[in-house]
């Protein structure tokens, strides 16, 4: 039974221009954390990001849907979780507040997080195991499919799974997941260290890597942009990430001008609730691709843009919708529609790296590759581990998101 909900505010000051984009010029990297101790004695540790003030207010909203679970057991409250979630995030006291985004989604995605986190640790296995163990309908149970009718019923998603799930891609397991460097070009930087950056991650093994756009100054994007192109040449993919700074006008100019340098993809161009802007926008700037999902806050804005055709690649990030379970059902849209996932890590890689083990073997995504960031691997118990550009994956129970300071 779950006997006791701790919830902690953390914060980690980054300095050195790390972590800064054309909107956040000295972030705060915060976790709203969510602890679940139950009477066995295990600890579900679960994460929600935000960027530094308001994470207070975060982890009021995870101290609400935490004290919910008291007296319940792991294994009664994840046989029916999609259940669970629609009931929480649809909790008649807080659902005026979103519904389904902001502050008490990200308290929701918290909770969420640290009740699968327990379950793999009750089960003594990594999370990645438990997921792609679990049959098709004991995934479908966990999640919540509602406003979803028109594309995915329960019926669907388990027909899904069991067409596209093949055990056989847990070899990947061994050889680890591809991960791609979002750390050369943080918008502070100089140019001359994202010269030295961009050589250094090539060096380590990766062959993909993000730079910061998004500039008042257009010409300084451009600039930075060939830089990285030059100083890897062709066979390196490189990401362009503008976070939303554009205007629809502002973007079909620019996203024009930057398709010289061929672009794997340009995120966040516009603002992130303007289906339509990103719509016009792919139509004109194809083939280069856009990818959105780092501000997409629940399943039914994904499944709007999803409708709509015009995202190229999916960021869903499991500390910003409600959570692992709204993360699977993202995923199994996108799946639907052939489109990759490659989820935004706000928990630095942690949880998602067990999430994209699971997206490939059990429904059949690409192992594409996940983005990594470094800054915060001091504080984890048990950090990602990289090599030569890849994953290695976790062998720890859990979802190697306990911290060290709070455990």
């Amino acid at each position: 039974m779950i006997q006791q909900t701790i919830i902690k505010d953390v914060r980690y000051p980054l300095g050195h221009g790390a972590g800064s984009d054309a909107i956040h010029r000295d972030p705060v990297y915060s976790y709203a954390v969510t602890l679940l101790k139950d009477n066995s004695g295990h600890t579900g540790t679960g994460l929600a990001f935000t960027l530094g003030e308001g994470n207070d207010l975060v982890c009021k909203a995870a101290d609400f849907y935490a004290a919910q679970l008291k007296g319940r057991d792991i294994e009664e409250i994840m046989a029916n979780f999609g259940q669970v979630f629609h009931q929480l995030s649809n909790e008649q006291q807080f659902r005026w507040l979103g519904p389904h985004k902001g502050v008490v989604h990200l308290g929701l995605a918290s909770v969420t997080n640290a009740c699968y986190d327990l379950w793999a640790k009750k089960r003594g296995v990594p999370l990645w195991k438990l997921l792609i163990d679990l049959s098709p309908e004991e995934i479908v149970n966990t999640l919540d499919l509602s406003f979803l009718e028109d594309e995915l019923t329960p019926e669907q998603a388990i027909a899904l799974i069991t067409a596209n799930r093949d055990l056989t891609r847990e070899k990947i397991t061994n050889t680890g997941y591809p991960g791609y460097d979002t750390s050369i070009g943080w918008f502070n930087y100089p140019d001359e260290q994202i010269r030295e950056n961009a050589k250094k991650a090539v060096a380590e093994g990766f062959k993909a890597m993000k730079l910061k756009v998004g500039s008042p100054d257009a010409e300084r994007d451009i600039r930075r942009a060939n830089l990285v192109r030059e100083v890897t040449g062709d066979d390196v993919k490189i990401m362009l990430d503008a976070n939303q700074q554009w205007t629809l006008p502002q973007a079909l100019n620019i996203c024009g001008r930057l398709q010289q340098m061929r672009p794997y993809w340009i995120e966040e161009p516009t603002h992130p609730d303007d289906v339509i802007a990103h719509q016009q926008l792919a139509k004109a700037i194809a083939p280069t691709k856009l990818a959105i999902g780092e501000h997409v806050p629940n399943r039914v804005i994904f499944k709007n843009y999803l409708q709509a055709k015009c995202v190229g690649f999916i960021q869903v990030d499991a500390l910003r919708v409600g959570g692992v379970s709204e993360f699977i059902t993202v995923s199994l849209l996108s799946r639907k529609y052939g489109i990759p996932v490659v989820p935004h890590v706000g928990d630095m890689g942690q949880l998602h790296q067990h999430l994209v083990l699971f997206n490939h073997i059990s429904l059949g995504h690409e192992a594409l590759f996940l983005e990594h960031i470094p800054h915060l691997q001091q504080h984890f118990v048990h950090p990602v581990r990289i090599r030569e550009g890849y994953y290695l994956t976790p062998q720890e129970s859990g979802s190697s998101c306990d911290l060290k300071q709070i455990v």
